[in-house]
């Protein structure tokens, strides 16, 4: 549908008011920068060309969007030094004249705008089509207009223009219709005024003044009123960037218990965008649920975890837990206090109890590993159980190997398994024993010295 249209993403500028080193648009909402949100808004309504405009000897951003964006071309340019929205818009001048030359739109967006959303990019687009405007403005009725661009209408409530809030008298100030900076322009028309607006009193280009040159030429501009008010919102220092935070937090949340996930408490919750859960499951305080995780069906999840890009399986109980990169499949009970590392596999009604540990390992089904645990580089059978304190001993300070633990294996407390070794099915290890050669089917592994008592030691002391 857009194919011959351009979005260009305003993100230059310098990050002084939110006092940080990285440019403001990277400032994240819920796990993600806010330019990748306002991308994802542009390149999820089908929009042929997308450029994003970002400052001079930057990488972070152009980097960022390429990562975020497989597969999608994003074009950025450089804005060498930041001069206002419009002297932004003009960084991409070429990509504009290809846009016109083959009779296409322009849609311009803020990169701090994160609600913003492909719904309303291309209702916008619809409007302006049909209404066959040079520019449309997207405007939004909010309760506190201080600091954005005032609506202006005649008495037939027709747009007249964009004031300012330093341009703006006390009458003006009172109207609470608001520009929130996005604006469709064909192409053919911006590139006319593009490089022709004047500066201000500050030596700024500003894009409010681009739809007063169109409006005063005689050229037809039209507004499209976005009904969630929440697409303008932005932030210019860190405390209404916690507001944001705080307002993409409860937007998520109330998602979620709309399709049937139990959240009784709000306290510590944050469940980022790209998350899902299933029906039944409870969410207990403190938890974070991150990246691209996917949860089952009659879960209860927390408190005091943490899970980032895993995928958790039906009637899971994750207390106290921290899991990255993993999987952890039906029925499994683990924790409190138990990390599971990147690439673990975490079979079908596992335990893991407090303080175990699990790095790049498969757990198979049923297996139990009750407390003070390392499984590390490890490929472990069906029911097995291990005694308190084992630890798969799994680098030499070189390089690092493999234990594999067959089924139905008995692992006594306080076991070394020295990699590489492996534990046949139904066998044994005594406690205490340092494991370095393998323990065929059905025996017992014994490796440790007999026990020696030397009498009267001590007295000799």
């Amino acid at each position: 549908m857009m194919r011959n249209d351009m979005a260009v993403i305003m993100a230059g500028g310098a990050g002084m008011y939110l006092k940080s080193g990285m440019p403001p648009v990277m400032a994240e909402i819920m796990g993600k920068p806010m330019v990748a949100r306002a991308a994802a808004a542009a390149v999820n309504s089908g929009i042929g060309t997308v450029v994003a405009v970002v400052p001079a000897k930057d990488t972070h951003i152009s980097e960022y969007l390429k990562s975020e964006f497989p597969g999608k071309t994003i074009h950025c340019v450089e804005q060498a030094v930041p001069m206002g929205t419009a002297h932004a818009v003009l960084q991409a001048y070429e990509h504009i004249k290809n846009c016109a030359e083959a009779g296409g739109n322009v849609l311009i967006l803020n990169g701090d705008t994160p609600f913003l959303d492909a719904n309303t990019v291309c209702s916008a687009y619809a409007c302006h089509k049909s209404a066959d405007n040079d520019v449309t403005v997207i405007t939004a009725i909010v309760s506190k207009p201080f600091g954005y661009g005032r609506i202006i209408r005649d008495t037939e409530r027709r747009f007249k223009g964009i004031v300012e809030e330093q341009d703006a008298d006390s009458e003006v100030k009172k109207i609470n219709e608001i520009s929130a900076g996005t604006y469709w322009f064909k192409a053919e028309k911006l590139l006319e005024i593009i490089d022709r607006i004047p500066p201000r009193a500050n030596g700024h280009y500003n894009m409010v003044d681009a739809v007063s040159m169109i409006i005063s030429s005689g050229g037809s501009a039209g507004t499209f009123f976005a009904p969630k008010p929440d697409i303008i919102l932005g932030a210019n220092n860190r405390i209404q960037l916690m507001e944001l935070n705080e307002y993409a937090k409860r937007q998520e949340i109330e998602m979620h218990l709309t399709a049937g996930v139990d959240i009784p408490f709000r306290d510590g919750v944050i469940i980022e965008p790209s998350v899902e859960i299933g029906i039944g499951t409870c969410i207990l305080p403190n938890t974070m649920l991150k990246g691209k995780t996917k949860i089952g069906k009659g879960c209860t999840i927390g408190p005091n975890t943490v899970v980032t890009d895993s995928t958790i399986g039906d009637n899971v109980k994750l207390n106290n837990v921290q899991c990255t990169l993993s999987v952890v499949k039906n029925n499994a009970d683990i924790g409190p206090f138990v990390q599971i590392r990147p690439n673990s596999v975490i079979g079908d009604s596992v335990h893991l109890g407090n303080f175990v540990e699990v790095k790049n390992s498969n757990i198979d089904t049923g297996t139990k590993v009750s407390h003070l645990t390392y499984v590390g580089d490890s490929d472990v059978g069906k029911r097995v159980n291990f005694g308190c304190g084992t630890v798969t001993v799994n680098y030499n300070g070189k390089a690092k190997f493999r234990t594999t633990i067959g089924d139905d294996v008995f692992i006594g407390c306080n076991t070394n398994l020295v990699a590489p070794v492996k534990v046949g099915d139904g066998a044994y290890t005594a406690a205490g024993s340092t494991i370095t050669e393998d323990v065929p089917d059905c025996a017992l592994g014994i490796a440790r010295a007999r026990q020696v008592n030397k009498i009267g030691w001590k007295l000799k002391k």
